[in-house]
């Protein structure tokens, strides 16, 4: 593999497993150093282990406010600067509405909306002032379509498309890109607390899509040509219809 981002410094947050760890193994294997933002210190060990120097750890509970103002300062005091930032750390609440806690609701959509607004907010005046990068927000296919078993996700992930697509026109100017990647159901954690029929019937129809693939759809997004912007990519598995 051609090593198009050598000498590049990413930050990836939820970095520890899924589509994080898969985005960071893409953007190691093209040679840019990659900051895994993760509150789970034991596998940000495991990925370290196997990564040596080219990763640096940061453990951070996103979720705390205090802890998540410190994210760009902590970034730069390991690598002096930051080129490429996925906003990626996210959750899942699914079922019917009914279902739901406020509480379960509460941390959610701060995770998945809160959080990112208040991540690239906090990037962004590094980035402008040394006039370009790149952010890249995991979105979902849920940002695209109604789904009716999960309207807490699916509305955090269209607020978030909403976010990208404004954010985006207002930086572009400065050299910076904005876009996001919305995939299908992905093999990862989050599908732990999908409904288990719905679970049952994805796996048996290979509706289902590898973090690995969105990793290197993410790697695809980063190395186009500086004038040009991938804004959006939305990946579903061939059999995603049936």
């Amino acid at each position: 593999m051609a090593r198009e981002l050598e000498g590049r410094i990413a930050a990836v947050t939820g970095a520890a497993s899924g589509i994080g760890l898969a985005s960071t193994e893409a953007m190691l294997a093209a040679g840019a150093r990659v900051v895994l933002v993760d509150r789970d210190e034991a596998a940000l060990a495991a990925v370290c282990e196997r990564h040596g120097d080219a990763v640096v750890p940061l453990v951070l509970d996103l979720l705390d406010p205090k802890a998540c103002a410190t994210l760009l300062p902590r970034i730069l005091a390991r690598t002096g600067r930051l080129d490429i930032f996925h906003a990626n750390a996210g959750s899942y609440v699914g079922g019917d509405l009914l279902d739901a806690d406020h509480s379960a609701i509460d941390r959610m959509l701060n995770l998945n909306v809160n959080v990112v607004m208040k991540n690239v907010h906090d990037v962004l005046p590094h980035m402008i002032e040394r006039r370009t990068g790149d952010i890249i927000v995991t979105s979902s296919l849920a940002a695209h379509f109604p789904t009716p078993w999960e309207p807490v996700y699916a509305s955090s992930k269209w607020a978030i498309n909403c976010f990208v697509q404004t954010v985006r026109r207002q930086v572009f100017k400065h050299g910076i890109r904005v876009g996001s990647v919305s995939p299908g159901p992905v093999v990862s954690a989050l599908l732990a607390d999908w409904p288990a029929e719905k679970l049952r019937e994805a796996r048996e129809s290979g509706s289902l899509i590898e973090a690995a693939e969105v990793g290197q759809v993410i790697l695809f997004m980063l190395t186009r040509p500086r004038a040009i912007t991938i804004r959006d990519v939305v990946m579903l598995p061939t059999n995603f219809d049936l």
